[in-house]
């Protein structure tokens, strides 16, 4: 016995029209990965509070100086984006779970390496990421 099911050919065409149609609508909301001179100074703003408010709170964790916080920001926002770029991951503490977490602390870690006047311990790193982590939230924008 044979079953005849009609409009199964209409509802494929319904499907890949809502498809097409939602691709043409992210890629006018999308700008294809570039961003502009302003989402980069805001988002280098932010993390620069973020990060002094998380110094504040933290134990192990210290910088000296308004000059030191700005580079701070400045080196957070390019080691998050390279390794957004290479490894596909984003270092949001709680919004991307335990490894997003992990690699915002190793980024806070390092950039003691490259900022002179940006002291953290190891301790400080985990604390300081889970307190950005939970400014990250509260505050709007995006810190790492």
């Amino acid at each position: 016995m044979d079953i005849l099911i009609t409009g199964g050919e209409n509802m494929e065409n319904n499907d890949n029209n809502r498809n097409r149609e939602n691709e043409k609508s992210r890629d006018k909301n999308n700008t294809g990965g570039r961003t502009s001179v302003g989402e980069v100074l805001l988002r280098i703003l932010v993390t620069a509070v973020v990060v002094a408010i998380a110094a504040f709170l933290t134990p192990g964790f210290t910088i000296n100086g308004l000059w030191s916080l700005l580079l701070a920001a400045v080196v957070i926002a390019l080691l998050d984006w390279l390794i957004q770029k290479v490894a596909g991951i984003d270092a949001s503490p709680f919004g991307r779970g335990i490894t997003g977490f992990i690699v915002a602390a190793i980024i806070l870690y390092a950039t003691k390496f490259i900022v002179p006047g940006f002291n953290i311990s190891i301790w400080g790193a985990i604390i300081g990421a889970l307190v950005i982590g939970i400014l990250d939230v509260i505050i709007p924008g995006r810190a790492m």
